[in-house]
Formats: structure tokens, C-alpha cells, sequence
């Protein structure tokens, strides 16, 4: 077992408290990470502010080399660091690497993206104005990312905030803490100076009131559940805290009868079972045509039931633990439940005791009926709920009956069908033939209570940038 340090103001430090990280895949606690409270959190916080004059001061060119070697770091130790998101999280090793490779991308990109916060001149409507807007950073933000993509999601917001001239301090969840110390290693590494990024862990509760508090703190970007979300916000009245919120998700799939048949089962399987069913943007409810269900339902299911389950860096595993105990019960509930209303089990369905660690099988119900908790409740589980529909008008209100509207997936030929879903769905990502949209240089957020805002594309940027209008007056006219 490891002990390790957190990150503060370019310092290790140690402290009298701490709390254990558990290998989800084995029981075994892996590390033990101090935990901070209110003291540490402030500390950090005026680290940040200290540390910001000099930080929004740099050129554009210069934040951007170190978001490269940043992005070098973490490619250079890929295997290191995927082994303990794996450690950590439970996903297998492969999705772990590929986690690694795409948060680097995403200092890439965001390393790209410092150069280009433009602003621009506008012509002036009196003699002797002129009026120019600049884009300049917020201040001091607080990123705050879950178990579920340790590394990725923690980009996300690092990447793009340190480009547009913010120091962050980061605060991980706390069964996933290990990942956000080997980013503040690459930090380190890169030369990112004393104060500009930080990571504290520990309860919840204290560093959230000292961020939601303390004026020091102008942004909070927070991946994680609605509920979670909705406090935020309360709490973000008492300074006007500007809040990022990427929340929960309940993403629909539409396959239609035109679709290609295994595109679209090989879609379903990609979207449904990565990272363990454990992802915000997964398939949550399956809609197939009905001319094509039965046929669809056996091809899916097939691929499901062959699925590799075990423990995460194991050779060929393609399904690995549940993050804790507690999420496989709420798995297991959600299929009860739809078992009670009709739903018929075709694969898996049962919770698997493996290496003293939580395991799901892969699991598909077939013909759920709408009011079941796994159509209207976030299953983060390899559960896949599937049912019939009659026409596109159906599948449309199907995709659109919940409270979220993160992500949707949907399969078919026909191009004009493509825009009307494309322009239908309330998603904020709609992936049409594709089952892995997200990528650095497109916007990702989403609509109703998925949450506010944008992360990555552009748009990630413009998140952690402030508009000003100069207006220049007493100018001369030159021709009078």
C-alpha cells in the first residue's frame, strides 16, 4: 500500500488525516491519500489567487508549452498511470490506456486553443470612440471531476481553464484520487509554476462550503450527479459563483429497420458496456424497430453473453468491477424491477463474486416497459433495457420522455431521417451511425438537467473566459 502526498501550492504535503482508495476489482485498499478540510481548501485557494497575476500575464505561447509538455508527460508514463485507473476505477486495462491517451490529446488541444481566445473591433457609432472586446480569464476556478473517467474528465476542465489563464485547484472523488496526484506529477514535471494547479482530496462537505464561500473561487466546474448539481447552484448564489455542470444522463438508442443491422448491434455494445455500463453519455434505453427486433435482440444479446467479466488488469477482460457495493444493489434493483413489470431477462442478470471485488454480468431485458426505474433512472451498470417501436414519431417522443438530455444514439441509412433526429432529439449530443462522438475539438454538454455549459471545442474555452468592452473616447478625427 501507498501513502501518498497532495499538491499544494508547489509543495507534497502530508497530513494527520487520511482516507483509503479501494480497488474496486479486489477489496484490497491500494493507497491511503490525506484528507484535507476547510484549512487546506483555503490555503490552496489563496495559493491560486497568488499565483494568477503571473499566470494570466504569460503569453498565450508560453501556457501553451506547458500544457504540451504536460500532454508529453502523461504519454511518456500512459502505461504507469492507465495500471492504477484501473487499480482505482475497475475499468479494464485497455479503456484505462485509452483514457490516458485522450486526456492527453486534450492538453493538446487545449495547448492549441490558448493561442485563439479572440477578441475583435467593433466600428464605432459616435466621432471620436472607438470600442474593442478582449477575452480575458475568470479568475481562480475549482474543477471538480468524478470516479467514473478519473484522468479524462479531470482534463477536461484542467486543460481548458490553465489555457485561457486560470489557475485550478482540483479536487478529485474521493475513490478515485489516484489519477488527479499522477496529473499533478506531470505539472510538476512540465515546469507549471508553484500556485497554478493544484489537487487537495478529502470529505466533500467542508470543501465545498469553503469553495461555494470563499469569493477567492470564481468558477466551479463539476462533473457528476444532478443532485449534486442542483446544490451547487443553490449554493453558487451567495458570491454569483459561475457554475460548469455536467451532470446526469439517461442516453436513448434508436435503431431503425433501414439501419445496417450490425453497426448497429456493434454500436449498442460499444456504447452500452464501455467502462463497465459506467459512463454518462451510455446507452441507457435500447429502441429497436419491430420488424427488426427479434433479430436485433438475438444478435446483441449473443455478443453480451460473450462478454469477458473479471478483474481489470487481467488479459482480454472486457467488463470489469462495479466502483462499490452499493452501485452493484442499485443494479440489481433496476432489474428486479423490471423484471416485476413484464421485462424478460435474456442474458445475465446476477451479481458475480469474483476476487472479493463487485462484478455485474452483462445483463440484456427484453420488452421493458416505460415506467421500469432502468428507463427513467441513470443505470451505471452493464444493464441493457430494450423495447419495440412502431414508427420514427414514436421513437422521437421514446428518446425525449426524461428529465436529462446529455447524449443520443441513433442507427439508420435514410439522410433524411438522419436531420429530422438530428434536429429533434434534445440531446446535446446527437451520434448518428457512431457510437463514440465525444473527441477535444467539438463541444460536449448537455440540455435540460444534464447540466450547464460546454466542455471541450472551442466552446471549452470560452468557459473559463470573461467578455470586456473597452470603449476609447477623445480620439481625433482626422479628417475634420
Amino acid at each position: 500500500m501507498e501513502r501518498k502526498k497532495l499538491y499544494i501550492d508547489g509543495k507534497w504535503e502530508d497530513l494527520s488525516d487520511h482516507f483509503a482508495v479501494v480497488d474496486p476489482g479486489n477489496g484490497e485498499t491500494i493507497a491511503e491519500i490525506p484528507a484535507a478540510g476547510r484549512a487546506e481548501t483555503k490555503h490552496a485557494l489563496e495559493a491560486a489567487q497568488r499565483s494568477l497575476p503571473a499566470w494570466q500575464a504569460l503569453p498565450a505561447i508560453k501556457r501553451s508549452d506547458y500544457l504540451l509538455a504536460v500532454s508529453q508527460e502523461l504519454l511518456r508514463r500512459q502505461k504507469e498511470i492507465a495500471r492504477d485507473v484501473t487499480r482505482e476505477n475497475g475499468k479494464p486495462f485497455s479503456q484505462s490506456l485509452g483514457e490516458v491517451m485522450v486526456a492527453a490529446d486534450h492538453f493538446r488541444w487545449f495547448a492549441e486553443e490558448a493561442r485563439r481566445a479572440y477578441g475583435r473591433i467593433i466600428p464605432n457609432q459616435a466621432p471620436g470612440k472607438r470600442h474593442l472586446v478582449i477575452r480575458v480569464p475568470v479568475g481562480v476556478v475549482v474543477a471538480i471531476s468524478p470516479w467514473n473517467f478519473p484522468l479524462v474528465l479531470s482534463a477536461r476542465k484542467v486543460a481548458p481553464a490553465l489555457a485561457a489563464g486560470c489557475p485550478v485547484v482540483l479536487r478529485p472523488a474521493s475513490q478515485t484520487p489516484l489519477s488527479a496526484i499522477y496529473l499533478a506529477e506531470c505539472m510538476e514535471k512540465a515546469g507549471v509554476p508553484a500556485g497554478v494547479f493544484q489537487v487537495i482530496a478529502g470529505p466533500a462537505v467542508p470543501m465545498a462550503q469553503e469553495f461555494l464561500e470563499n469569493p477567492i473561487c470564481r468558477k466551479i466546474t463539476f462533473t457528476g450527479s444532478t443532485e449534486v448539481g442542483r446544490s451547487l447552484l443553490a449554493g453558487s448564489a451567495r458570491n454569483i459563483t459561475k457554475l460548469s455542470l455536467e451532470l446526469g444522463g439517461h442516453a436513448p438508442v434508436l435503431v431503425f429497420a433501414d439501419a445496417d443491422l450490425e453497426l448497429a448491434v456493434e454500436g449498442a455494445m460499444i456504447t452500452k458496456f464501455r467502462n463497465t455500463g459506467q459512463s454518462c453519455i451510455a446507452a441507457n434505453r435500447i429502441y429497436v424497430e419491430r420488424s427488426i427486433y427479434a433479430k436485433f435482440l438475438e444478435l446483441f444479446s449473443r455478443k453480451a453473453a460473450a462478454l469477458k467479466v473479471g478483474y481489470g488488469l487481467d488479459e482480454g477482460v472486457d467488463i470489469g468491477a462495479i466502483v462499490n457495493e452499493e452501485g452493484v444493489k442499485t443494479a440489481l434493483r433496476h432489474i428486479e424491477n423490471a423484471k416485476s413489470m413484464g421485462g424478460r431477462i435474456v442474458c445475465g442478470g446476477k451479481a458475480i463474486t469474483k476476487n472479493g471485488g463487485h462484478y455485474l454480468e452483462p445483463t440484456v431485458i427484453a420488452d421493458v416497459p416505460d415506467g421500469a426505474l432502468c428507463m427513467t433512472e441513470e443505470t451505471f451498470a452493464p444493464i441493457a433495457p430494450v423495447a419495440a417501436f412502431d414508427s420514427e414519431e414514436e421513437a422521437i417522443r421514446a428518446a425525449n420522455n426524461t428529465r436529462y438530455g446529455l447524449a443520443a444514439y441513433a442507427y439508420t441509412t435514410d439522410l433524411n431521417r438522419m436531420w429530422r433526429l438530428a434536429e429533434s432529439i434534445e440531446a446535446g449530443t446527437v451520434a448518428i451511425n457512431d457510437a463514440v462522438p465525444s473527441t477535444s475539438n467539438a463541444p460536449f454538454g448537455g440540455m435540460k438537467e444534464s447540466g450547464l455549459g460546454r466542455e471541450l471545442g472551442s466552446e471549452g474555452l470560452d468557459s473559463f473566459l470573461e467578455t470586456k468592452h473597452i470603449s476609447l473616447g477623445g480620439i481625433p478625427d482626422p479628417f475634420a
